[in-house]
């Protein structure tokens, strides 16, 4: 049987990296599903109507998913004021439960990372880990990542960070929350190596 995992956590805090590295070592299939909000955020902008998101939801194709201004912080704040949306996570709810359920190239599992990945996509994943970090950390990580003329300071980067956690946690449908039965990574003090042997360890364990 296909196994999930769910991989959940704020902006930053290291879950896609250890969601793409985990499904590299496990040879899982992998979904940022954060860059799915992001698509629907920028052809919202694009279409001048952040209120028409849930259409553009459903209409979403993988092209779009491909766009040059898809890790922006910028297009990260529109991410998260779509995310808000009941329609546009109805509309995507299913995109993301037949990834998981039937993975690309018959993988044997999918990691999915994501806001609501183990309390709402799929409460049922057979392992739920929820990643996170001080805020300073991932407002400088954000900094070093995008590395651009254009690039916000930390200060700045680190007010979109409270305000977006503040917002995503808040929100009326799927909030980010931390599922009970989920482990809880801190990265703030790690490297990418380790959060991952620890990761991979919890896995082995969980077997």
């Amino acid at each position: 049987m296909t196994k999930v995992i769910a991989i959940d956590g704020p902006a930053a805090a290291g879950k896609g990296t250890l969601a793409q590295s985990m499904a590299a070592k496990l040879d899982f299939a992998y979904l940022d599903t954060g860059s799915l909000y992001r698509a629907v955020g920028i052809k919202a902008r694009l279409a001048n109507s952040l209120d028409d998101a849930t259409k553009i939801a459903q209409n979403l194709k993988p092209e779009d998913l491909t766009h040059t201004s898809l890790r922006s912080a910028e297009t990260g704040e529109l991410a998260s004021q779509v995310a808000a949306q009941q329609g546009v996570r109805g509309a995507l709810y299913d995109f993301q439960r037949t990834f998981g359920l039937n993975p690309p190239d018959r993988k044997a599992g999918a990691i999915l990372d994501g806001r609501d990945i183990g309390t709402k996509i799929f409460p049922e994943a057979d392992l739920k880990l929820f990643v996170t970090a001080r805020a300073e950390v991932r407002a400088r990580r954000r900094h070093e990542q995008l590395n651009s003329p254009s690039t916000p300071t930390i200060d700045d980067l680190l007010l979109q960070v409270r305000r977006r956690d503040a917002r995503d946690a808040s929100r009326s449908e799927a909030p980010m929350e931390v599922a009970p039965d989920s482990y809880m990574i801190d990265t703030s003090d790690m490297d990418a190596p380790s959060v991952l042997n620890l990761a991979l360890s919890i896995w082995r364990d969980s077997l």
